[in-house]
């Protein structure tokens, strides 16, 4: 079963006055490219968070994001007064040496200056670090989910489009009596109108025309599209195969490039750009494929 790359898990926990939530959301990648945004009194514990989701993702850009709200006993930010005095003085300094009035609004210049607020950050205890890990791996498993289910969405319109595939090629079989016919009518007619009937030797006329039948037959063609088909059919039961499917894909455009380059003929190509049509989609679709 295959697993979409496009993924989101949210879990969310009310521990005494602090709420605390995790959300997972990932796009397609070819690697692993992990973004993680969480509170910097949760760097402790940034490492395990980190190696907890990548055992879980191993593809994909994915961002998590944890954010921890202490509600209305969140402490107030403090004015760092001692920084202030010395901004205050440096201005002042600065403005004489320069020649130039102090700002009239002095505080309010002081005030946009960084570093003057100092919140003091809450400790978190050790219950909530567990809630934390608890609600990664919640997420986690809801993410996971909706992988699955994306993977199903993908799988089963994949299996269409293979299908379609085969139907087309399967098309292809009643033009290609016909196209013997007109060919050897073509080739007898451009060979009579250029020599004597009775200069015609007739069994080298024929072994010719067979060995040039031969090389313009796309049976063989065929017959290992209709295999890469079937493969590719069977490669979608199992899991982590988005490359596997990929290279599959490849040898199926193979396959459907040759069958149009050996068919010359016009009732034939229009079924084989329908498959390239329906290949083009499902190579879309691949990258999207764990």
């Amino acid at each position: 079963m295959i697993q979409s790359m496009t993924g989101f898990g949210k879990a969310e926990q009310l521990i005494g006055d602090r709420k605390i939530s995790v959300e997972i959301k990932a796009l397609n990648s070819k690697q692993l490219d992990l973004t993680l945004r969480l509170p910097s009194e949760l760097r402790s514990i940034e490492y395990d968070i980190r190696l907890l989701v990548s055992n879980a993702i191993s593809r994909g850009k994915a961002d998590v994001s944890i954010n921890m709200d202490s509600g209305a006993t969140r402490q107030m930010s403090r004015i760092d007064a001692d920084l202030a005095f010395s901004y205050k003085k440096q201005i002042v300094e600065l403005s004489d040496k320069l020649g130039l009035k102090t700002p009239d609004d002095l505080l309010g210049t002081i005030l946009k200056l960084p570093g003057l607020f100092n919140g003091e950050e809450s400790e978190v205890s050790e219950e909530e670090k567990l809630a934390v890990v608890g609600l990664v791996n919640e997420a986690l498993e809801q993410f996971s989910r909706f992988r699955i289910q994306e993977g199903n969405a993908l799988q089963n319109d994949l299996q269409a489009r293979i299908h379609v595939i085969v139907d087309l090629m399967n098309q292809i079989m009643p033009f290609e009596e016909q196209r013997k016919q007109t060919i050897r009518q073509r080739l007898t007619k451009n060979l009579l109108e250029n020599i004597e009937k009775e200069s015609l030797d007739e069994n080298r006329f024929e072994q010719e025309l067979l060995y040039y039948l031969e090389k313009m037959d796309v049976t063989e063609e065929r017959i290992r599209l209709g295999q890469h088909c079937g493969y590719f059919l069977e490669t979608l039961k199992e899991e982590g195969t988005g490359k596997k499917l990929g290279f599959i894909a490849q040898e199926i455009g193979r396959e459907i490039n040759t069958l149009g380059s050996k068919a010359n003929d016009a009732n034939i190509q229009r079924y084989v750009v329908q498959m390239k049509d329906e290949l083009e989609k499902i190579k879309e679709q691949l990258f999207n494929i764990l």
